[in-house]
């Protein structure tokens, strides 16, 4: 090797250079090629307080290739506060991509952009830092200062939960007050309802006054008015003494009558009869015969009928005592029946209502959501309750969780207990099918011994094994948080066993490691693989992890 190197400089010399200024040639050249693809700019290099600057990224690459800009809060100490889309120009076969950022600060000084990391593709690139002068507002002290303002109460906002729960109760009173309106509502009865319930002989002396006022005699309408007639006392007669008087013919009526009279059942003359038979036979030679009877026969037949209903109402027998209660019970059971049909036309069209809701609903956002917002679902309160940005341990590790978590106290053998100090903080576990912990391990002797995080991150894995995990597969990347600290995540799958069962289910899990001097710093979370809430947990939960060092 010495050899090679002796025969490079030597070979560098006949063009009469050393070869450290060839070598910084190459690098140079190198380092040109590679800020050839990746170039960063701003607008202004000062800026008074608050004021806004654009930081652009322009990068220069193939089309095959994939670009990954920084996101998040890479720009301390200025501060990000709006991320702009990515402009594309193609040229050829080449991509130009700008990325725009809007960023700010609100303390005077001179600051300096870190450099921001961009993936082109399979390899990492780093822009320059480029320095910001933010400088204070000059206030003229001569033109004079306004007072102080008193306090000022300010709305608050929140989650105005109320207002959609007063939306509901309006919808479902609305609802509500259009089915007792429609449905149970007591109606005031027509015309025909109010005669329909009157008894039958009130009914049918009212129907002789209804003819007596009607025009069939003064226009000679004999053929109607004889058919008006006739259904009166047959109708009647129906109702009270032969339940076929209307579809029977003259002959068949009064046959009847006369086998009841001579039975007892009726106390009803035969001249009456004679007389009903009488009228009969002259409105079937009207009806069908178009016989034309004199007005006043007709008028007499009309007072003729009306006597006869009286008579035979005088021809039957009082109803017994059982017969009223039957008949009162007859009442009872047809009001139960209408009872009984409203409240099923209101449950069917409250059921089409929530189906009709659910699946406009389903459709909108989605029959799980929808499902779960109804139901219930742990994973998605903790996503949609308040959540808690805290520090657990030292170096503090800082990041967002739904709840607080809470220290524990793990389990160390003497041994262990003499080598390391644990700091833990968890929340939930295994058997609840979601977990968070986050373990700050100092090693009381490292020494100067690199401490190899792959291995730490082993020893969390066999605590997945301990609690009867099987099958995990892992997965190993590079990790950096937002506020540019670099570690390692460990992710992947695993079977969990399915408590009282022999039955497993899957499980997704994420370690991310860091290590600072003596320190091992780990954050670990754990869910089941189909909760669609929780994985959006643990993606809000990983973009929100910060470290700090110890000294600061």
């Amino acid at each position: 090797m010495i050899n090679e190197l002796r025969f490079i400089n030597r070979k560098y010399l006949i063009f009469g250079l050393p070869s450290s200024v060839i070598c910084s040639v190459f690098f140079f050249l190198c380092s040109y090629l590679a800020m050839g693809q990746v170039k960063s700019t701003i607008d202004s290099t000062s800026i008074k307080i608050g004021e806004q600057i654009t930081y652009h990224i322009q990068v220069e690459t193939d089309t095959s290739k994939l670009v990954v800009f920084p996101e998040g809060q890479t720009f301390s100490p200025l501060e990000m506060i709006e991320s702009y889309d990515i402009d594309t120009l193609k040229n050829k076969d080449k991509f130009n991509l700008i990325k725009k950022y809007g960023l700010t600060q609100f303390d005077s000084g001179t600051y300096t952009i870190p450099r921001q990391k961009i993936i082109i593709g399979d390899k990492t690139f780093f822009t320059d830092s480029l320095q910001v002068e933010v400088n204070t507002v000059v206030i003229d002290s001569t033109k004079g200062l306004f007072e102080i303002k008193p306090i000022i109460a300010v709305e608050k906002t929140g989650n105005n939960w109320w207002v959609y729960v007063l939306i509901t109760l309006l919808i479902v009173a609305v609802i509500a007050f259009l089915m007792y309106w429609f449905i149970w509502r007591k109606k005031a009865l027509s015309e025909e309802e109010q005669i329909a319930l009157l008894p039958p002989y009130d009914r049918a002396k009212l129907a002789l006054k209804n003819l007596d006022e009607s025009p069939y005699l003064e226009h000679e309408n004999l053929k109607d008015y004889y058919s008006e007639l006739t259904f009166i006392i047959r109708k009647y007669l129906e109702e009270k003494v032969y339940d076929r008087a209307l579809e029977s013919t003259t002959n068949e009526l009064i046959e009847r009558l006369n086998l009841l009279m001579e039975g007892n059942q009726i106390d009803i003359d035969k001249e009456d009869i004679r007389k009903l038979e009488s009228i009969l036979q002259r409105a079937d030679l009207v009806k069908f015969a178009k016989s034309a009877p004199d007005i006043e026969l007709a008028k007499m037949d009309r007072q003729t009928i009306d006597i006869e209903i009286d008579h035979v109402k005088e021809a039957l027998p009082e109803p017994t005592e059982e017969e009223k209660l039957l008949d009162e019970q007859y009442r009872a059971e047809q009001e139960q029946r209408k009872k009984r049909k409203k409240m099923w036309l209101t449950i069917g069209i409250s059921v089409f209502l929530l189906v009709a809701t659910f699946t406009g609903f389903s459709l909108k956002f989605g029959f799980n959501y929808v499902k779960d917002t109804i139901i219930g679902h742990d994973s998605k309160t903790l996503l949609e309750g308040d959540w808690v940005s805290s520090q657990y341990g030292f170096p503090p590790v800082t990041l967002a969780t739904p709840k607080v978590l809470k220290r524990t106290t793990p389990e160390l053998s003497e041994q262990q207990a003499q080598q390391l100090d644990l700091t833990q903080f968890t929340y939930g576990s295994i058997i609840d099918k979601f977990q968070i912990v986050v373990a700050t391990t100092r090693l009381k002797n490292a020494g100067q011994e690199k401490i190899d995080i792959e291995q730490a991150v082993d020893g969390s894995l066999k605590m997945f094994e301990n609690n009867g995990a099987q099958n995990i597969i892992t997965k190993k990347d590079k990790f950096v948080t937002p506020n540019g600290a670099e570690g390692l995540k460990v992710y992947g799958t695993m079977d969990i066993p399915i408590p009282n069962t022999d039955q497993m289910e899957k499980g997704e899990y994420v370690i991310l490691g860091f290590t600072a001097e003596n320190v091992i710093q780990q954050i670990m979370l754990f869910h089941e693989q189909r909760d669609v809430y929780a994985k959006q947990i643990v993606e809000r939960i990983l973009n929100s992890v910060e470290l700090k060092d110890a000294e600061k």
